[in-house]
């Protein structure tokens, strides 16, 4: 066993349907724009050429009924609906039949994001970091085995705060599907277990505020939830 100068934390886990151990989480890549209208209501041209990606640190992991408070330096904390896939073995420069086996399982998940920060960090094309990578700002629900999900297309994917629709699409509307996803990301990683990948947000983005309470869905998967608190 190796020493450490601190205590260092265990990595976090996701519930699986079915299974006792959790997913742990490794790493968190994160797809940008991967729906049209969100996008355009972002006020940028739809990319289709490639996805493209940013990350969230493992440990800003957190489980879908938790209660989070409200993020520091920011006015405009927003939420973001997304399916999230995870990797169950080795895959490099995967051609698609190979990415496909690699996905473990399939989840719902939250983006939670200083929009705020983020906005200004990409008027001055500097990095995402302060806008998406902050503690408590990826939120997991329990995962579904992609035997039990697939194949993706029709779902509805969906998110209400305090009982109101404010999201409302369908898995068909992603501009680059899950698995094109992992064939475009393997050729920079060399993806494995405890790698998730959450593929991106549809319309309807928006602002939360302390007392708010958030509730989303994909057809076929477990739900995800999310309590908003004050803030420290």
């Amino acid at each position: 066993m190796t020493d450490y100068l601190f205590d260092t934390p265990d990595f976090p886990t996701i519930p699986v349907q079915g299974e006792a151990a959790g997913y742990p989480v490794v790493r968190i890549f994160c797809v940008g724009r991967n729906y049209a209208a969100h996008a355009a209501e972002m006020g940028v041209d739809v990319d289709r050429e490639a996805p493209f990606y940013f990350s969230k640190n493992p440990m800003h992991t957190l489980a879908s009924g938790s209660t989070v408070k409200y993020p520091p330096q920011t006015e405009n904390y927003h939420y973001e609906m997304e399916l999230a896939l995870v990797i169950g073995k080795p895959v490099f420069r995967a051609t698609a039949a190979e990415a496909e086996a690699a996905i473990y399982a399939y989840g719902c998940a939250l983006d939670m994001t200083r929009r705020d920060l983020q906005l200004v960090a990409r008027a001055k094309q500097r990095p995402w970091d302060l806008g998406k990578d902050f503690e408590d700002s990826a939120v997991f629900a329990e995962l579904t085995k992609a035997a039990d999900f697939a194949p993706i297309g029709p779902q509805r994917i969906h998110l209400e705060v305090n009982g109101e629709t404010k999201q409302d699409a369908h898995l068909s509307d992603l501009i680059h599907s899950c698995i094109d996803v992992v064939v475009d990301l393997s050729k920079f990683y060399h993806l494995a277990p405890g790698d998730v990948i959450m593929t991106g947000t549809p319309a309807g983005v928006g602002p939360v505020v302390a007392g708010d309470k958030i509730t989303g869905g994909i057809d076929g998967l477990a739900p995800i939830s999310l309590t908003i608190g004050a803030a420290e």
